[in-house]
């Protein structure tokens, strides 16, 4: 699993605090939509050229850490 930490970043002065795709407004949510909506990461990266593949499989490791805190939580 790709090494998230380095890529998703949380400011509270950005986008509410949610978390972020490096210092971009694009939040890991967004990224998840787009996916969901059926779109293939190239054609997110042709809309959004400064992201990366990196930076999306870093949105996917990242809410896929979340739900596995979740599962354990309860």
């Amino acid at each position: 699993m790709i090494e998230y930490k380095a890529i998703i970043k949380r400011n509270p002065n950005k986008r509410f605090g949610k978390p972020c795709v490096r210092d971009t407004r694009i939040t890991v949510f967004d990224v998840l939509g787009w996916l969901a909506s059926g779109m293939t990461i190239d054609e997110i990266i042709d809309d959004f050229p400064e992201l990366t593949v990196d930076d999306i499989k870093a949105c996917l490791a990242y809410a896929a850490d979340r739900e596995h805190k979740i599962q354990h939580a309860s």
